[in-house]
C-alpha cells in the first residue's frame, strides 16, 4: 500500500493506531453505517419517548454506535413528528418549503447582502479611499443584521404558520388518525424518489404500528411476502386465526 515507504517499527505502530482510530473515533461512514430508531414507553415512563443511533459494525467485540438524536415526550412538549434518513419531504410538508430550496436561497441571499453595499459605495465617485472604507464598514454592518431579521422572521413564521399547527393537531389526534398520517408522510417521501432520477431507498409496502401505554405494540398493517387468503393453513398452524373444516371440502373460515 505504501510502496517504497520505509518500513520502520514505530511506523508500523503508527499505522496500526490509524486502523484502530477508524473503528474507534467519531467515524462513522455513509456507506458502512446504518441507523436504528427505539420508540416506546419505559416501565415507569408517563409519556413515550424515542432515542435514535447510528451503528457501524462490531469491532474487538464491541459494538460502534453513537446516540445521534432523542426526543421525550413531556407536559410542556406534547407531540412530536421526527423524520429519520429521507427526511427532506417531511420537512416540506411541516414547514412548508423544501430545504434544498430554502438553503439556496438563504445562501443568494447572503452573497447578496455581502457584495451588494460595495457596490453601491463604489459608485459614489465623490467619495475618498478613506471615507469609501467606513461607509463600507458600517453598511456591512447594518445589512448583516438586516438579513438576521429576515431569517429570524422567516424561521418565525414557519413555525407559527406551518410547524406549530401540525404539531398541535397532533397532540390531540385519535391513534388511529396518527397512524394513517405517519404511514402518508412515508408515501409522501416514496413517490418524491419515485417520480425523480433519486435512488429508490424509500418505497414498497409499508409496515404501520401503533405504540400505547395502554395497549402496548399493535400493528395497524403488516406486510406479508405471500397473499393471507391463498395461505390458510399458515395461519391454522401458527396464529390460530382460522377454523379447520369440519366437513371435507368446506372452506376455510378467519
Amino acid at each position: 500500500m505504501f510502496g517504497k515507504l520505509v518500513n520502520t517499527k514505530n511506523l508500523n505502530i503508527k499505522l496500526t493506531e490509524i486502523c484502530g482510530y477508524l473503528f474507534s473515533k467519531d467515524i462513522f461512514p455513509s456507506e458502512l453505517s446504518s441507523g436504528i430508531v427505539i420508540a416506546g414507553f419505559g416501565e415507569s415512563d408517563i409519556y413515550p419517548s424515542v432515542m435514535a443511533y447510528l451503528i457501524e459494525g462490531v469491532a474487538n467485540n464491541r459494538l460502534k454506535y453513537k446516540q445521534t438524536g432523542e426526543t421525550q415526550i413531556s407536559s410542556d412538549m406534547t407531540a412530536a413528528i421526527v423524520p429519520f434518513a429521507q427526511h427532506k419531504m417531511v420537512y416540506t410538508f411541516m414547514e412548508g418549503i423544501h430545504p434544498d430550496y430554502r438553503l439556496c436561497l438563504e445562501g443568494y441571499l447572503d452573497a447578496i447582502f455581502e457584495e451588494y453595499h460595495v457596490q453601491i459605495v463604489n459608485h459614489i465617485t465623490e467619495l475618498n479611499n478613506t471615507r469609501r472604507t467606513e461607509l463600507i464598514k458600517k453598511l456591512k454592518k447594518l445589512s448583516t443584521n438586516v438579513l438576521n431579521d429576515f431569517n429570524s422572521n422567516m424561521s418565525k413564521y414557519r413555525r407559527e404558520k406551518h410547524v406549530n399547527p401540525i404539531i398541535n393537531a397532533c397532540a390531540v389526534l385519535p391513534k388511529e388518525e396518527l397512524a394513517v398520517m405517519a404511514e402518508s408522510l412515508v408515501n409522501l417521501t416514496a413517490l418524491r424518489q419515485k417520480i425523480s432520477m433519486e435512488d429508490e431507498t424509500v418505497g414498497g409496502l409499508i409496515d404501520v404500528a401503533v405504540i400505547s401505554k395502554g395497549d402496548g405494540f399493535i400493528w395497524i398493517k403488516q406486510k406479508q411476502y405471500f397473499e393471507q387468503h391463498l395461505n390458510p393453513l399458515f395461519f391454522a398452524n401458527y396464529y390460530h386465526q382460522v377454523k379447520k373444516p369440519k366437513v371435507q371440502g368446506e372452506s376455510y373460515e378467519e
